[in-house]
């Protein structure tokens, strides 16, 4: 056994921890800038979760004398280093737990590298990672190459030690953006194929058309619109729009005279019903398929009783003439409470199949800490799908019968949940050719999703944000989580809005005629989209909005609009000079 010299007391695994520390530390008083001037660690973990960082750069300070990763793990598989092979760590870990790993090792010391402590019979206190254990001898890893061989007989005792031999505060040693940089290198250490599907749907560059689609103005210009959330054609009357103000809950009709002026009517108005602040109001509009004959519609919104919140889709009917309210009181179809005052509203949409679906995000708070999105006993997080024709069961509405969780072994799993695993679905839509429901959903810290959503399934949130792991801590190995069409990294947006698979009207053609058709709200790009068996097929920037869309509207012909969110204007998406290509 090899002999090392000691401070009186301490055992060689303490001994190597103190050299380890002492180089670390040294280090950091050299280097740590962002240290220096204060950075806290919860600074450090914000950047690491919201900047990208580069990888060349992680690889370099993971093999380097600073961080001294390479001292203790291993990344070709061959599991030769005292720590855990780091080939798949990011298949297995979500970047807050790597971020965690690095600032606070003995937080979550992985199953099989507890520190190990022996006592021989000799008096010797040696420590480390048991790496083998035969019936004769037991060897213990140590940083870098040292091993200490024990033979089982002359072990007096052997206990494990609650500290990591990872040393704490290893990320003082680094600037913010060289820990971030580490961060993205770990994360990048997948499976070749988990690693292409991911790079393949969160493309790294996309591509601008060299003649994009233009947005023409056609209401709004003259008529002052106040934080617009909802447009579309009248479901009945040619030529007649109606949009929904959000802090005004209300709707108004919405035409253009001969001469071209914008008139404008009102339709209906419930602010005494609904709780307005600067992110909660009105949020949706449904038309019942038919209207027509019942002249019913839906709408969601919150609402607020002290410290009650919650949220309500209420069904309301028009007058006879179908061009504004009957004065009938609102019937709540379905009312529950909410945890926050975000997250809430997602969109309304009568499906192929005439039901109603309703989209809510997770309720907060940020990052879902409650695993509201994977609880299926909560609406937060959820599609949901009820069938407002009906009442039974004492509720307002009636659950189809073919909803996948109708005959779920636990009673307290909500039966009206379609799908789940979704943080803020912000406005989904059914392709009218083949029924298929898209859905944008609005990220957390990284990425923007567009995903296709089918009955039952679990679409990953709080434990994946984009096709990138976020948090281990609801994740079930049994569960199957289906990943998005496409993720949007931080360089190309910031909250996306769901928009529509554009179809051609009768008698048409068009380069764009299946390409669905979204944008970021903040950074105000237009995308166009192809996908074939939910697998991206291209993606094109098509072009730049005047305004941040926060909504996209359809008439009965096929034509879509943008809904510009701060100037209140209605553009017209005109796809005539442009080719998807």
């Amino acid at each position: 056994m090899k002999k090392i010299s000691l401070l009186p007391g301490v055992s060689r695994a303490k001994f190597a921890f103190i050299i380890l520390c002492s180089n670390v530390l040294t280090s950091a008083t050299i280097f740590a800038e962002d240290s220096k001037k204060g950075a806290s660690r919860e600074d450090y973990r914000k950047h690491a979760m919201t900047h990208s960082g580069n990888l060349v750069r992680g690889k370099t300070i993971f093999a380097g004398k600073r961080a001294l990763c390479a001292q203790c793990h291993s990344t070709d598989g061959s599991g030769s280093m005292a720590g855990p092979d780091l080939t798949a760590a990011g298949d297995k870990f979500s970047r807050a737990d790597l971020i965690r790993s690095v600032m606070e090792p003995s937080a979550n010391i992985m199953a099989g590298f507890s520190l190990s402590v022996v006592k021989t019979k000799g008096g010797e206190t040696l420590s480390g990672i048991v790496k083998t254990s035969s019936n004769t001898e037991l060897v213990l890893a140590g940083v870098g190459e040292l091993r200490h061989r024990v033979a089982k007989a002359e072990i007096k005792e052997q206990s494990t030690s609650p500290v990591s031999m990872m040393p704490p505060g290893l990320h003082t040693a680094l600037s913010k953006d060289e820990f971030t940089d580490l961060i993205a290198y770990l994360e990048n250490l997948k499976q070749a194929q988990s690693k292409s599907v991911n790079e393949h749907g969160s493309p790294l560059d996309i591509s601008c058309l060299s003649k994009p689609v233009t947005l023409v103005p056609v209401f709004g210009q003259s008529v002052g619109f106040e934080k617009p959330v909802w447009f579309g054609e009248h479901p009945v009357i040619d030529n007649i729009f109606i949009i929904v103000e959000k802090s005004r809950a209300s709707l108004s009709l919405l035409a253009k005279g001969p001469d071209g002026r914008e008139m404008r009517s009102p339709f209906v108005q419930i602010l005494d019903e609904v709780y307005v602040t600067n992110d909660e109001g009105l949020l949706g509009l449904a038309f019942h398929p038919k209207f027509a004959d019942n002249r019913k519609y839906y709408f969601m919104h919150e609402v607020k009783d002290g410290a009650r919140r919650g949220m309500v889709i209420g069904e309301r009917e028009a007058r006879a003439d179908l061009r504004g309210d009957s004065g009938n009181p609102t019937r709540k179809v379905l009312e529950f409470e909410v945890a926050t005052q975000f997250h809430h509203g997602g969109g309304l949409e009568f499906g192929p199949d005439g039901y109603l679906y309703i989209g809510m995000g997770d309720g907060g708070p940020q990052e879902d800490p409650h695993g509201h999105a994977q609880d299926l006993t909560s609406f937060a997080g959820k599609l949901m799908r009820i069938d407002v024709d009906a009442r039974k069961d004492g509720k307002a509405y009636g659950i189809p019968g073919d909803n996948p969780f109708v005959n779920h072994a636990n009673p307290e799993v909500h039966r009206e949940i379609f799908a789940y695993g979704l943080r803020q679905p912000w406005r989904f839509s059914f392709d009218p050719a083949n029924g298929e429901l898209w859905v944008g959903d609005v990220g957390q810290n990284r990425f923007e999703e567009i995903t296709i959503v089918r009955p039952g399934e679990n679409h990953g949130w709080n434990v994946f944000e984009g096709f990138e792991l976020f948090s281990t801590r609801y994740r079930k190995e049994v569960e199957k989580f289906v990943p998005p069409v496409v993720s949007f990294r931080r360089k190309h947006g910031v909250s996306i809005t769901g928009g529509y698979v554009f179809r051609s009207p009768a008698g048409e053609t068009s380069s764009f005629d299946g390409v669905y058709i979204c944008a970021d709200y903040q950074s105000k790009r237009l995308w166009g989209i192809t996908q074939q068996d939910r697998q991206l097929q291209e993606i094109r920037e098509i072009g730049i909005s005047p305004d941040r869309i926060v909504s996209f509207g359809r008439d009965r012909r096929g034509g879509l609009y943008a809904i510009g969110y701060d100037k209140g204007i209605i553009y017209q998406v005109d796809f005539g000079g442009a080719v998807f290509e």
